[in-house]
């Protein structure tokens, strides 16, 4: 109990899938003492995303985050914590919190709570304080403010989703069809997540890009042409979902997992044919960094709470249990081994 216990980064890696082997899980003493200001916190979930994959590298390509330091506990980007001790006026002994941005891999941490740091509205959440993670977070954000902002979307508008099963992509098909998308296409990497879009997320369709043929069934679901494209992946799965768009239409450029592992810069470059077709449509592709709309962020998640006190939206999370399947857990989300939010559940309150 006088342990508290993180994860370290062993190594950099550059090019290649993330291992077990880059992360080292280690035990450190307990902070005893607080100064003026400060809370203790313990942390009870924390999000791992795709995005954090950058920070592996020397570079991160991004001028929001730094690299990963060898040897250092990492930061990630969400928690959520309760207080333990608290020498800060805002805050008591009890109280959850959560934030966004900049959470240490952690059992206990101190901490002077910043702008980022926040109490949990327990009303908002329904007793699920993961969901501070998952779609009443960032997350939910993105996949809100993509389409509305950067896809412009319409009710008569077919959306397709690459990565659609993930964390973003399962809540941004969920939120096209509450805002009247006339029809939502899914693709994703297993059967059992193409099921999932369509039997449980209300999806007109799903395919399952290691075992169909991607051009010939974005021609069956998309008969009027595609007019949105909210991008998880990039790559070959993106050039072919391009080629099918129409004419002043939209892709909301979220992420490029197939790359991520590259040592491209950040968006990569795309071929010149994939190109050429953005330019001669008319087809936005805009690099969408949710940060930039902080002035949105209380109408939005305003609008999604309702949804989701509603029942109107489902949530999905893959939880791994104990900091110590951190890493793997990471591991395993970038080879896509989750469905919806990838988490690690740390401690009970």
């Amino acid at each position: 109990m006088w342990n508290w216990r993180d994860f370290e980064l062993a190594n950099h890696g550059v090019n290649g899938e993330p291992k077990e082997e880059n992360f080292r899980f280690e035990q450190c003493p307990y902070p005893v003492d607080i100064q003026k200001d400060e809370v203790l916190i313990k942390t009870l979930y924390l999000s791992t995303d795709p995005a954090l994959r950058c920070r592996m590298n020397e570079s991160t390509g991004v001028d929001y985050v730094g690299p990963w330091q060898i040897g250092e506990t990492i930061e990630g980007f969400g928690g959520v914590g309760s207080v333990m001790k608290s020498l800060n006026p805002e805050f008591v002994e009890g109280d959850l919190v959560c934030s966004q941005y900049g959470w240490p891999w952690k059992e206990y941490f101190v901490k002077k709570p910043d702008k980022s740091f926040q109490k949990v509205d327990k009303s908002l959440v329904g007793g699920k304080i993961s969901y501070c993670l998952s779609i009443l977070s960032l997350t939910g954000l993105t996949s809100y403010l993509g389409l509305t902002e950067k896809g412009h979307i319409q009710p008569s508008h077919t959306l397709v989703i690459s990565g659609a099963a993930g964390a973003c992509g399962s809540l941004a098909g969920q939120f096209g069809r509450l805002k009247g998308c006339d029809r939502v296409i899914g693709i994703c990497g297993s059967d059992e997540k193409c099921k999932y879009l369509t039997d449980e997320l209300g999806f007109y369709g799903a395919i399952n890009y290691k075992t169909q043929n991607i051009k010939d069934e974005l021609s069956k679901h998309c008969p009027k042409g595609i007019d949105v494209y909210f991008d998880n992946v990039g790559g070959t799965i993106s050039d072919q979902v391009i080629k099918q768009m129409n004419k002043d239409s939209h892709v909301i450029l979220c992420g490029q997992i197939s790359v991520y592992n590259k040592d491209v810069p950040y968006p990569p470059p795309i071929p010149e044919e994939t190109q050429q077709c953005l330019q001669q449509n008319n087809i936005t592709r805009e690099r969408f960094l949710v940060l930039n709309y902080p002035e949105k962020f209380d109408e939005s998640l305003k609008q999604i709470a309702e949804w989701l006190l509603s029942g109107k939206i489902k949530v999905k999370e893959t939880v791994a249990e104990g900091l110590v399947n951190a890493g793997p857990a990471f591991v395993s989300m970038m080879r896509g081994g989750n469905i919806g939010k990838q988490l690690i559940h740390v401690a009970s309150p």
